[in-house]
């Protein structure tokens, strides 16, 4: 939702594709070149921690947009940071995440929480924009 929220933000106040773009960019480029080292952090620190680490932070950061933006203080340079911001977020959650689901459920139950999470996951990514659209429509 916050995705689809920052777009929509950035081309309504902007109108413009090239900067719709960098945005998308500067959200995907961290988990790029941070995933080497996200693994490394994984593998080092105690997996849920960084999971309720990356998910605070998350949380964070969409109050953060969420206060901006109903303040109508929020600048493009703003959104573009808090996408980056987010970008490096997801770069340390997706392999901390998928590691920590091995602690979780056990060797034997492993293939089942693996189905399991890949649905929910992808289910997030399609319900997680259609919520976005709506709320944009009822609220703005």
């Amino acid at each position: 939702m916050q995705t689809v929220a920052q777009a929509w933000l950035i081309y309504r106040k902007t109108g413009s594709g090239e900067l719709l773009g960098l945005l998308g960019f500067v959200g995907q480029f961290p988990i790029f070149l941070l995933s080497p080292l996200a693994g490394l952090a994984a593998d080092r620190w105690p997996r849920q921690r960084v999971v309720i680490a990356t998910q605070t932070s998350s949380m964070l950061l969409a109050f953060i947009l969420a206060a901006l933006t109903m303040t109508g203080r929020i600048t493009v340079w703003e959104i573009i940071a808090l996408a980056t911001l987010l970008g490096i977020v997801n770069a340390f959650d997706v392999p901390a995440r998928q590691s920590f689901l091995i602690e979780m459920v056990g060797r034997e139950d492993l293939l089942n929480a693996i189905a399991l999470n890949s649905s929910m996951f992808n289910g997030a990514r399609v319900a997680g924009p259609a919520i976005a659209c709506s709320l944009v429509a009822v609220v703005g």
